[in-house]
């Protein structure tokens, strides 16, 4: 499987990206991006694409898989591209609390940690739908990791798209978010222009 090891706060601030939008604490010295030259159209839909990808951890090949699909669904295509995106296993992993990143989600997720109405995915691409409900193994539950996980995790803002009980570490899946319940600084019809070249 494809890793990309590029240290996180150097690819942050090549994308001009705050590392806080990947569950890092850490602050980058400087996320401004380099002065000059106006960068050229093309240049700015690529770097909208990396970030998208670099914020959600897919590789290309996933990534224009999720954007195909977009294109064949209902709607606006940057929408539903990240709607889709935003509905990844590892991603809602993330935002329910149970990983300080969403590289740690998707370790967490591998290790089949997380349940989905029951049954143990380790898949961390599973599109969630509403109705969904994810939690955590019993396992997992009385695990040391997970203890230091919800108290380092303990102050954030979870998503109104996610109903999640702290105490049985539940979460099930009102409905999938609207672009505007999305927090990720992507603009995604910059990505659209790009594949529709």
């Amino acid at each position: 499987m494809a890793v990309n090891k590029t240290p996180i706060l150097k690819r942050c601030r090549s994308l001009g990206l705050e590392p806080a939008y990947l569950g890092v604490d850490k602050k980058s010295r400087r996320t401004e991006l380099h002065r000059g030259r106006k960068p050229s159209e093309y240049k700015l839909q690529l770097r909208e694409k990396q970030k998208a990808k670099f914020i959600y951890g897919v590789l290309e090949k996933p990534f224009r898989n999720y954007y195909k699909k977009a294109a064949n669904m209902k709607g606006m295509t940057g929408e539903n591209l990240m709607r889709m995106l935003e509905s990844r296993l590892d991603n809602v992993v993330f935002r329910m609390g149970l990983a300080r990143t969403r590289r740690e989600a998707r370790q967490v997720v591998d290790h089949k940690f997380i349940l989905v109405n029951g049954k143990k995915v380790n898949l961390p691409s599973y599109s969630v739908k509403a109705g969904d409900v994810i939690t955590v193994t019993e396992k997992g539950k009385s695990s040391q990791r997970f203890k230091d996980i919800t108290e380092a995790t303990g102050g954030r803002i979870m998503v109104d798209w996610i109903d999640y009980n702290a105490d049985t570490m539940t979460g099930t899946i009102k409905a999938l978010p609207n672009r505007d319940q999305i927090d990720v600084p992507v603009n995604e019809m910059l990505i659209v222009e790009l594949y529709s070249k």
